[in-house]
């Protein structure tokens, strides 16, 4: 789990979450006000938004993309493979704890350390 995801403000527009999913790879945006997810964006749920200065958390969801510290991997990464999905934000209650990412070989789990490694590697 990456325990210290990039987390967005509730005024995050979709214009801004624009700018965010142009990194190939974000597959979420998570959406959070004082540690309390609000939602979670996909790159898909952008095309529900009427312009840029739409908020964000218009378009969040929740149902379906989020899963709780307790559930074994296992069952996350069945979870994962069921429904199409590589990222499930992490919350007990409300609360965010982190993200859970599937890597792009189907193998593993991202961490802290994955994406550090990632943001220091030139473009």
């Amino acid at each position: 789990m990456v325990a210290r995801p990039v987390v967005h403000g509730p005024s995050t527009t979709i214009g801004q979450l624009r700018a965010f999913f142009a990194d190939e790879h974000v597959h979420m945006a998570l959406l959070a006000d004082g540690g309390k997810l609000l939602g979670t964006v996909e790159r898909a749920d952008l095309a529900r938004a009427s312009s840029d200065e739409t908020l964000a958390r218009e378009v969040a969801k929740l149902a379906g993309r989020t899963i709780g510290p307790d559930v074994p991997m296992q069952e996350a990464l069945a979870a994962m493979r069921r429904t199409g999905r590589r990222r499930f934000a992490v919350t007990s209650d409300t609360a965010l704890l982190g993200l859970l990412c599937l890597k792009a070989s189907g193998d593993g789990f991202c961490s802290d350390e994955d994406v550090d490694a990632r943001s220091e590697q030139p473009l």
